[in-house]
């Protein structure tokens, strides 16, 4: 049964205090008008010690998201996958930037912005969610897509992420690889944000992959909303261990926290798509560390490579993989986070059976879908085939007499 449908019995008083807690979380979500509004955030007691609290949210996503079993194929002896369905959180398919955007928007209307600036890859989620979220405030969003030095002189197109982004009207400034890595993200988007500032704009700016402490609470807050589906759901389904994506650090980092700092207590791993793993626990620490948690890295997650070719770059097993997953169990992982995080989970599986036999594994996708449209070319060989439907003549007077 789905953790989100099971309840515990109406008498339970734990199940009462749980109900009125939902309740006041969703209540945004549940009046008309409610959604897409400012609203009053206070922490999880448990994470009442940590630093940068913040004192509202900008309700942007559909939450609680449903976490249900995961029928993967040839998993090690005991072994059950759950998956949390963050790919469901709305704001046309932003996964897990909507929880983020969340406190991150509301600190942007809270201080006056009229718009936000950030940057990315070409194809990137982040963006592409934040033009989302910045739209639905009123406010305009500004743009530093990260491409390569053939294509940076050229209209970058439409495809995927880049469609929703100029049907939305976000304002696209283009970079190079090279420049992208020699200036970095964040002397970009000061450059831009000075240049806004000339012009009379009140710019905000989004870190990549809205990771900072604030955006951290996006994935405190999610483990809260775990903590709870497995206490309504009776705490039959207690999970051992979380399996990621990591891209900017700041999912990790708030779910790693979190679960820590909880009654949780799930081992989180962490998947990298794109720089290594010593990159990312000094990333994962900077984020902890802006928390005042007192927590080392190393300590509360596990993070392990996965990024092959390179970022954005798939293999054709990484895609044979996706195709495989989304024909045997109707989920459709992306090829640029989630389908390289669960293929090398179940390759690790395979390799390491013992590590895993027995354990209850609570994966969480994290969206990204509309990254298939850039594999277009790739995945044609693999899809599903199609034909020409029989209409000859004594097949259709059969059927009318």
């Amino acid at each position: 049964m789905a953790l989100s449908t099971c309840i515990l019995p109406s008498f339970s008083p734990q199940a009462a205090v749980l109900r009125r807690t939902s309740t006041v979380a969703n209540a945004a979500a549940a009046r008309i008008g409610g959604f897409l509004s400012s609203k009053p955030y206070a922490p999880p007691p448990w994470a009442s010690g940590l630093s940068h609290a913040p004192s509202h949210t900008f309700s942007l996503g559909h939450f609680p998201t449903p976490i249900h079993r995961w029928s993967l194929p040839d998993l090690p002896k005991g072994t059950e996958v759950w998956i949390k369905r963050d790919d469901l959180a709305g704001m046309q398919l932003s996964g897990n930037k909507a929880r983020k955007l969340e406190f991150l928007v509301a600190d942007a209307a809270a201080r006056g912005a009229d718009c936000v600036v950030t940057a990315g890859g070409i194809q990137s989620n982040h963006c592409r969610a934040t033009a989302v979220a910045a739209k639905y405030a009123g406010l305009d969003s500004y743009l530093i897509l990260c491409t390569s030095r053939l294509l940076v002189d050229q209209d970058p197109g439409l495809v995927g992420n880049l469609l929703v982004e100029r049907l939305l009207g976000a304002h696209v400034d283009l970079v190079s690889q090279r420049e992208f890595l020699k200036f970095g993200s964040v002397a970009l988007t000061e450059l831009l944000k000075k240049r806004l500032l000339e012009e009379g704009r009140r710019p905000y700016v989004i870190p990549a992959g809205g990771s900072n402490a604030l955006g951290n609470w996006g994935y405190i807050e999610a483990v809260r909303e775990i903590e709870q589906q497995i206490q309504l759901s009776g705490g039959d389904v207690q999970f051992n261990d979380i399996v990621v994506a990591c891209g900017s650090g700041g999912t990790v980092a708030g779910l790693a926290l979190g679960s820590q700092l909880s009654g949780l207590k799930a081992k989180v791993h962490a998947f990298s798509v794109c720089y290594g793993p010593k990159y990312f626990y000094d990333c994962v620490q900077g984020l902890i560390d802006e928390l005042q948690s007192g927590l080392n890295s190393h300590d509360i997650v596990s993070i392990e490579d996965a990024k092959g070719l390179g970022y954005a770059k798939s293999t054709g097993d990484e895609l044979r993989f996706v195709k495989d997953v989304a024909a045997a169990t109707g989920i459709v992982l992306d090829p640029v986070y989630t389908g390289k995080v669960a293929y090398c989970m179940v390759k690790n599986m395979s390799d390491n059976p013992g590590r895993w036999e027995g354990r209850r594994v609570l994966f969480v996708h994290t969206g990204g879908l509309l990254g298939l449209y850039d594999k277009v070319d790739q995945l044609s060989s693999l899809a599903g085939g199609w034909r020409r439907m029989d209409l000859e003549e004594p097949v259709l007077h059969a059927n009318f007499n």
